[in-house]
C-alpha cells in the first residue's frame, strides 16, 4: 500500500512539475520508500519527534531526491510543498471514495481511479494559478539552422501522434517558415485536434532534429521530436511554441553546449 501511494504521489509531482524523468525512476523512488516507512515503523524509538522528523524530513526528501532528481534548494523544497498538497488532495479522493467502497480488494484500482482525479483537479488548479513559472526558452533545431523561441509548458496538451503514438508539440506558422527556409521537410503527418469553440481539425507535423528546453537551470534535449504547424495564433502571452510535457520524459539533461548551426 505505502509503495503504491508513494508511487502515485511521485507521478502526480513529475506531471505537476514537468520533470524529465522516467517512469522507472519514479518506482525506484516508491520502492525506496515504502522501504524506509517500514524499516522507521519496526524502528525501536518512542520518541514521537524523532520518527516524525525522519518521516517527513528524510524520507520524503530522499524519495524526491531518487524517483524525480530534483536538486537541492528551493528545487527540493517546492517539490517537497507540492508533495504535501498531492497527498491531502490524494487522502481526501480516498476518503471519500472509500466510503462506498469498503472491500480491500478494489484498493489498487480505486488508487489508480484516485491518481486522475487529483491530476485533474491539479490541472484546474493550474489554470487559475500564475502560469509564469510554466514558461521557459527553446531552441529548435532544423537542418542547419536553429530558432529561439518562447515556450509554454502546457499540460492540458495531449495531442499524440495516431501513429507512432508519440506526443506532438505545437510551433506557430511564422517561427517554422523562418527554421525550413534552407531546407524543407521530407515527410509530413496530419495530427487530428479540437479546441473549445472550434470545429475539429488536423494540423500537419514533422520531425525536428532537437529542441533544447531551457528550463529550471538545466538544458534539455529532446531528440526527433513531433511539431505541429498551427496556422493561427498559439496565444496572447507571446509565445510562439506550445510544449507537450509528455515529450520531457524522453529529454536529456547537460550544461551548456555550443552548436555549429545557423541562428536565426
Amino acid at each position: 500500500m505505502n509503495f503504491t501511494m508513494d508511487t502515485i504521489l511521485l507521478a502526480l509531482l513529475k506531471k505537476a512539475l514537468a520533470r524529465p524523468v522516467r517512469y522507472g525512476r519514479i518506482i525506484a523512488g516508491g520502492v525506496l520508500g515504502a522501504v524506509l516507512t517500514c524499516v522507521v515503523v519496526i524502528w525501536p524509538c518512542k520518541t514521537t519527534w524523532a520518527k516524525f522528523i525522519v518521516f517527513h524530513g528524510v524520507i520524503n526528501v530522499l524519495m524526491l531526491r531518487t524517483g524525480l532528481g530534483l536538486k537541492w534548494g528551493r528545487e527540493l523544497f517546492r517539490g517537497w510543498v507540492i508533495l504535501y498538497i498531492e497527498s491531502f488532495l490524494l487522502g481526501g479522493v480516498l476518503q471519500f471514495a472509500g466510503q462506498y467502497l469498503r472491500q480491500g480488494s478494489v484498493f489498487f484500482a480505486l488508487a489508480v481511479i484516485s491518481y486522475y482525479v487529483v491530476l485533474g483537479i491539479w490541472k484546474i488548479i493550474l489554470l487559475f494559478s500564475e502560469k509564469g513559472n510554466r514558461y521557459c526558452e527553446v531552441v529548435v533545431f532544423f537542418g542547419e539552422r536553429n530558432c529561439r523561441l518562447r515556450a509554454l509548458i502546457d499540460t492540458g496538451n495531449t495531442l499524440k501522434d495516431t501513429v507512432s503514438k508519440d506526443p506532438v508539440s505545437v510551433m506557430d506558422q511564422a517561427s517554422v517558415k523562418r527554421l525550413t527556409e534552407g531546407k524543407q521537410p521530407e515527410r509530413f503527418r496530419y495530427i487530428p485536434y479540437h479546441s473549445i469553440g472550434k470545429k475539429e481539425g488536423v494540423m500537419p507535423a514533422f520531425r525536428m532534429d532537437k529542441i533544447q528546453i531551457i528550463r529550471d537551470g538545466y538544458r534539455i534535449n529532446v531528440e526527433h521530436p513531433l511539431v505541429a504547424v498551427c496556422e493561427e495564433e498559439l496565444g496572447s502571452e507571446n509565445y510562439q511554441m506550445i510544449i507537450n510535457p509528455d515529450i520531457l520524459a524522453g529529454g536529456k539533461k547537460n550544461g551548456d553546449k555550443s552548436s555549429s548551426s545557423t541562428s536565426v
